[in-house]
């Protein structure tokens, strides 16, 4: 047992360790150039080449894929400022983010088209399981897939996945330091620098190091560190290995911003967030924390035999952790209408542990007139997850050792509550909070092995058609050791399920195509491994998986290699889902529905002029949820109906360049009773280039132009969290 003397990290004097990490890029890269000489001027003009995925389950271009994939570059992610993979995706519409609290942890908690999506995220095409929060220091793309994709992805994927494409050595020699300062105490030192060791063998190195505080939120903040060796072995040869190792950390201040209104009768909360200064923030500095870590590594083998077919191996072991206690600015206890609110502890302490294999093999072959592209491999995973939350207790006067339960609004308790109640409109982050912070004994243990094969080919008839199939069958099994009620409980869902895509291609000229596909994907009970939104319960534990099926109809056309334009009308259906019944047990016998449609332009429209925008709309519904629930009709919670994102720039000069952004969010609800909601917004960003030297390179870039007050994650009850308000920050690019 302690006493918490904990305090805001974000204001922690951490400027002297930014500083090193700055200089320490800063001689590094410096020794880099000094060795090999000036780095090459890098100029580009005309035509880009268009963007691919990494993975080789896509046995055809990107634009002759009969499924919605985007591509963000690393162009774009440094062009927008974004630092971490939820900045990064503000740039496609349909994507939301979960708020989280206790059981639903925060981090990166994903949904896509509707669906959630927190475990459907991967790194060079393994699962990266475990709540976390992700910076994009070392990545080259982020590739979005959306629509059920269990076929490519295994498990879950019921509204896409998220492909995180690592930096992989190269041939040359470079090094590239990428400083930031700006408004809210922000600093950001990173360090990308490759080195050849050989004529076959090569070593890149990516640092990072970054503090900063919550534009709007004065007293949320951060520090974050990572590393990311990787090295390459038999480059440029038939047999090509890679070594990879990335270790990230965060030391953060959490924040679930602002409580939401109540109805008339007191009982609930219903309508928009409470209207209160955006700087109100109700937790506790000497109480509340958040770090996570991810330790990844990584052994990949590949060997190209002499008729192009490569026969690859990945292995990779994974651990991460996300360990916080959280105020919850709590409206359930009737508080709210008397001006005050209760500091409700959320709290987790998880480690995720992943081991995994993947073996494939992909060519080219004839089987007549038929020209084949196809790929097939095995899938084995093996991923844990212990949770051990905190027993967070108050003493307070007149009650010692009580949970606090009566009403904050009583004279006197704010303080005789320990300080776990507050004023709604002036709260006080800095409160002596009295209490204790100790491990609680019921811990929950989840263990999930997997097993899958797959194959994928595109056979191509001529040059007009072409017919893109996959299958991909899995053996799921996950057992959950925890607690109920204080006793014991072992938990278990078996399944093997098979999942399908068949898409075809016609393709009237060399520019583009129209196609027209289907696939399917499949929910086991338990997806998230106790460490998301679907997790195994007794009254899901005996259930098949839920499977959903989308039929998609679209155009992708390009206009020589700098622009492309994509349309896709669809409709996803899930009509085995869960849904509760007399007794608390769920059967499979709801109906969940999601039409809409999307269309994106991506390149060059002239040599000077970029753009890179979509639009995204979802008609979200729920058709049947059973005899017990009452919400048909409802959307679905988080899925705005419309959704828009732009980004353009234009080259003013050989020096000088100008962009900009809007993004816009329908309203969203928070709940599947769409009783609680956040509204729409615009959000508007500026960006100015300028090219000092052959090496030095300065950007500016204005998050939020209009210091727009929104909220980005609605929560089911209690609370929504903020967006960001206006910053400013300075970056130099120097290249050695």
């Amino acid at each position: 047992m302690r006493t918490s003397s904990r305090r805001p990290i974000g204001r922690l004097p951490n400027r002297a360790l930014l500083a090193s990490a700055i200089g320490l890029a800063l001689a590094s890269a410096a020794a880099l150039g000094q060795q090999n000489g000036p780095a090459a001027e890098i100029v580009v003009t005309g035509e880009s080449p268009r963007a691919e995925s990494t993975s080789n389950k896509f046995t055809a271009p990107l634009l002759e894929t009969p499924k919605s994939v985007t591509v963000i570059s690393q162009a774009l992610i440094a062009a927008t400022g974004s630092t971490s993979l939820v900045d990064a995706l503000r740039t496609v519409p349909g994507i939301t983010f979960n708020a989280g609290e206790g059981g639903q942890p925060a981090g990166d908690n994903l949904k896509i088209r509707g669906f959630d999506a927190g475990a459907d995220v991967f790194i060079d095409g393994l699962r990266d399981a475990g709540s976390q929060t992700r910076d994009i220091f070392a990545l080259e793309q982020i590739e979005v897939v959306k629509g059920p994709g269990s076929t490519y992805s295994g498990r879950g994927s019921s509204g896409g996945s998220v492909n995180l494409a690592t930096k992989k050595p190269r041939a040359e020699d470079f090094a590239v330091a990428d400083l930031g300062a700006g408004s809210d105490s922000y600093g950001r030192a990173a360090l990308d620098m490759n080195y050849g060791l050989s004529d076959s063998v090569g070593f890149r190195l990516n640092l990072l190091a970054q503090d900063f505080d919550v534009p709007g939120r004065n007293q949320v903040g951060g520090s974050h560190r990572g590393v990311a060796p990787s090295f390459a072995f038999g480059m440029n040869t038939d047999t090509h290995m890679n070594l990879d190792f990335y270790r990230y950390e965060t030391d953060d201040v959490p924040d679930y911003s602002i409580p939401y209104t109540r109805n008339a009768a007191n009982t609930a909360p219903a309508g928009e967030p409470v209207v209160v200064d955006r700087n109100n923030f109700y937790g506790l500095l000497d109480r509340d924390f958040q770090k996570t870590s991810a330790d990844v590594r990584t052994f990949q083998v590949a060997h190209t035999f002499a008729k192009g077919l490569t026969l690859s191996n990945v292995t990779r072991y994974g651990r991460t952790s996300n360990d916080y206690i959280v105020t919850n600015p709590d409206d359930g206890r009737g508080n709210l209408v008397n001006g005050f609110i209760y500091r409700s502890p959320k709290s987790r302490n998880s480690i995720s542990t992943t081991t995994a294999n993947a073996t494939s093999i992909a060519g080219h072959a004839k089987t007549g007139r038929l020209e084949h592209s196809f790929a097939a491999g095995v899938e084995l995973g093996d991923e844990g997850m212990t949770n051990t939350p905190y027993v967070v207790t108050t003493t307070f006067a007149g009650n010692a050792g009580t949970a606090f339960a009566t009403s904050c609004s009583a004279p006197g308790a704010v303080a005789a509550s320990g300080f776990n109640c507050t004023s709604i409109i002036n709260p006080n982050p800095n409160d002596p909070w009295v209490g204790t912070i100790t491990a609680s004994t019921a811990i929950t243990r989840v263990s999930t092995d997997t097993r899958a094969v797959y194959g994928f080919d595109t056979l191509t008839f001529n040059k007009h058609w072409a017919l893109n199939l996959g299958a991909r069958w899995d053996d799921y099994d996950t057992v959950q050791n925890g607690f109920a009620a204080n006793v014991p409980q072992v938990l278990r869902n078996k399944a093997d399920f098979w999942n399908y895509t068949a898409g075809l291609v016609f393709k009237p000229t060399t520019r583009g195509n129209v196609y027209l596909s289907t696939g399917t994907s499949s929910s086991p009970s338990g997806n998230t491994l106790g460490d998301g939104t679907e997790n195994l319960a007794l009254t899901n534990q005996d259930l098949a998986p839920e499977r959903d099926r989308t039929y998609e109809l679209g155009v992708k056309w390009g206009f020589g290699a700098r622009l492309a334009v994509t349309t896709a009308l669809f409709r996803t259906e899930t009509a085995n889902a869960r849904a509760a019944v007399t007794g608390g047990l769920q059967q499979l016998i709801g109906d969940e529905l999601v039409r809409g449609f999307e269309v994106g332009l991506t390149g060059n429209i002239t040599n000077r002029w970029q753009m890179f925008t979509s639009f995204a709309f979802l008609d979200s519904r729920i058709v049947d949820d059973g005899p017990v629930a009452t919400n048909e009709g409802k959307a679905f919670p988080n899925t705005p109906r419309n959704s828009f994102s732009l980004w353009t720039s234009y080259e003013v000069s050989p020096r000088v360049t100008l962009g900009g952004g809007a993004n816009y969010v329908d309203e969203r609800f928070g709940n599947v009773a769409n009783t609680v909601w956040i509204p729409d917004y615009w959000r508007y960003d500026a960006m100015a280039a300028f090219t000092i030297s052959r090496k030095v390179n300065l950007q500016v870039n204005i998050q939020n132009l209009t210091d727009e007050t929104y909220f980005v994650r609605p929560y089911q009850n209690h609370y929504a969290s903020l967006g960001a308000a206006r910053s400013a920050v300075v970056s130099a690019k120097i290249n050695f």
